[in-house]
Formats: C-alpha cells, sequence, structure tokens
C-alpha cells in the first residue's frame, strides 16, 4: 500500500512539473514601421492581440509602432542583434544585405493579387525558398501578410508610362529605382515615416508609400490630389521575422501560434483592403482628388520593365533560387509565358 501511495504522490509531482514546464512564458519586442492609425496598424495590433489571447497570456508582445525604436530599414538587424525580437516590416528594405530580400519584399510586375502571392509562399515553394535567406541572417520567417496592389500619392497625373518623365517620388530601396529610372522617372530613397514631410515640403512630387487606404490614413491625399486606382506597379510582402535564436527556445506551442495567428492576419488583411480600397477610393473622389486607372496597353509597358529587370537582381544563389520559385509558379498561373 505505501508502495502505491508512493508511486501516485511521484506521478503527481511529475505531472505538476510538467504543467510548470509548459507555462514557459514569452516576450517579444516586435517593431513595425506601420503607425497605429493605419489599416495596417491596426491589423498587427489585431495579431498581437489575438497572439496573446490564443496563448493565455503566456505570450507577451511590447509593441513598437511607426518604427519608434529604429529606422524601418534597420528593424531587420535590430531583430537579429537582439535590440528588438522581431521584425514585422518587409524584405525589401534588406536588399542592400543579399538582392534576394527584393524577391520576397516585392517582385513587381509578377503576381496580380494578394491570394496568388500568399499561395506561393505557401503553396508554390516560397517559404522552402525563403527559409535558407533569412535563416543565413540569424533570422526565421513566420510569415506574410499582403494588402494587394499599391496606389501612387502625387502632385500631377499619372495615367500613363510617359508621366512617369522626370517625376521625383518617394521610392523604397532595391529593384524599383531601377525600374523607374528605366522609365523616364526620379526615384528618391527615404524611410517611411519621412514621405508625409517630403510631399508637404516639395521635396518630392509624389509617393509610392502604401495602399490606397493606407495612404488615406497617412494624410497623403490632404496634399496632393493624384492617385491610381486600381494599383498596378508593386504588391509587397511586409513579413514577420523573428530573431532565430529567440523563436527557437520558444516552445513548440508558441511557435505554432506565431505562425497560424500569421495566415489568419495574412486573409483578414487581403478581404479587409479589399474593402478599405474601395471605400477609400470613394471618398478620395467625393474629395476631388482624380484617380485614374490605367489602360492595359500601359500596364504591360511596366510588366515588360519590371520583368526584365528581374534577372540584373538575381546575382546572389539566393536570389537565383527565388527567381527559379517564382517563374516556375508564376507559368502555372499562366502570368509569365513560357
Amino acid at each position: 500500500m505505501k508502495t502505491l501511495k508512493t508511486a501516485v504522490c511521484a506521478a503527481a509531482l511529475l505531472a505538476v512539473g510538467a504543467l510548470g514546464a509548459s507555462a514557459q512564458n514569452t516576450t517579444l519586442r516586435i517593431q513595425t514601421h506601420y503607425a497605429p492609425e493605419t489599416v495596417s496598424g491596426q491589423l498587427a495590433q489585431q495579431y498581437f492581440d489575438d497572439v496573446m489571447e490564443m496563448s493565455n497570456g503566456e505570450i507577451t508582445i511590447e509593441a513598437f509602432f511607426s518604427s519608434s525604436v529604429v529606422k524601418s530599414v534597420e528593424t531587420f538587424d535590430a531583430a537579429a542583434t537582439g535590440i528588438l525580437d522581431c521584425d514585422m516590416t518587409g524584405g525589401g528594405y534588406q536588399t542592400g544585405k543579399n538582392s534576394a530580400f527584393q524577391f520576397v519584399g516585392d517582385i513587381m510586375g509578377g503576381y496580380d493579387t494578394p491570394y496568388q502571392q500568399l499561395s506561393w509562399l505557401y503553396f508554390g515553394g516560397g517559404r522552402e525558398a525563403a527559409a535558407p535567406l533569412y535563416n543565413k541572417y540569424g533570422m526565421e520567417l513566420i510569415g506574410w501578410w499582403v494588402y494587394g496592389q499599391e496606389s501612387f500619392a502625387s502632385s500631377k497625373p499619372i495615367e500613363k508610362v510617359a508621366d512617369f518623365k522626370d517625376w521625383k517620388f518617394r521610392s523604397p530601396p532595391g529593384m524599383e529605382t531601377k525600374i523607374f529610372e528605366k522609365l523616364g522617372a526620379k526615384p528618391i530613397v527615404m524611410d517611411f515615416t519621412e514621405i508625409f514631410t517630403a510631399l508637404e515640403t516639395g521635396i518630392i512630387d509624389g509617393a509610392d508609400a502604401s495602399g490606397l487606404a493606407n495612404n488615406v490614413g497617412l494624410g497623403l491625399y490632404d496634399i496632393v490630389k493624384y492617385a491610381n486606382f486600381p494599383g498596378f506597379h508593386s504588391m509587397p510582402s511586409d513579413h514577420l521575422a523573428c530573431n532565430k535564436a529567440v523563436f527557437d527556445a520558444m516552445p513548440a506551442h508558441h511557435q505554432k501560434i506565431m505562425k497560424v495567428a500569421m495566415e489568419a492576419l495574412a486573409l483578414r488583411t487581403a478581404l479587409t483592403f479589399e474593402k478599405k480600397n474601395a471605400e477609400a477610393a470613394a471618398q478620395l473622389r467625393a474629395q476631388g482628388v482624380t484617380l485614374s486607372q490605367w489602360a492595359p496597353e500601359e500596364l504591360q509597358k511596366f510588366r515588360n520593365a519590371a520583368q526584365a529587370t528581374w534577372p540584373e537582381f538575381a546575382d546572389t544563389p539566393e536570389a537565383k533560387d527565388l527567381v527559379e520559385a517564382h517563374l516556375s509558379y508564376l507559368k502555372q498561373l499562366g502570368l509569365v509565358s513560357e
């Protein structure tokens, strides 16, 4: 009897120990470049709330909006070196580190919808192609959220390729600058947080900032009165990438919560912007902002210029692998000819 009691007590102690071990807490410092009042900023906050709630409080997230700790382009390195834990900006900011990041950040002139781009990541070999790139720099790709095609903000009409001639506009770093230089524009690379002031002071004539609804949230059309909608030139994949050592040390169920919540955020983002961009377009037209829809032949001119630039950026093994993965999937979708 004594032996039985001893065994029962031992089992109970083991159970308590197991429960204690499973209740490990995770605290993450995550920075995004989005302002909290933008649509994307609100969606990011919902992701943080979802993760904390689904983990029953085991995961705590300290969120930093509007690149308040370091500049947007520095977020990735800040996470990799431990100043932050996770980067919630986008791979396109890291093209100076490795041109392969262009092809996880914004392929440009490739996919038509966020659903196509997300399907490449999850079902078209994208995650497998991208993981080694992130791991090389001490980071783990958790997932993407894609809000769809971006629209310009401009002080003059942007209705066709010829309108790019001598147009000074804010551009993110990377391949976009090369494409638009070929089309006659004058791209100026600057941080996301500097766009409003640069437009207000006339340093730039326009900006490639974000989707139409986010641009409204940033107040860009309070300054300039021209845009294009629907967008066509850029569909960036915002990412969540975390310090690999930090992520690897997290319990498996915390990792799973982070990744599955990103899939939910991706769908929620695509669906939200379908609605928000349409609402923003109606609002802007009512306010006297001119929205231009590009003709198919003008869109093809841009696609041709963009796709001709891809090989110029496929100059590392990782970039070549990613371009091949994209092209293979784009051919399946019928978006690139054989």
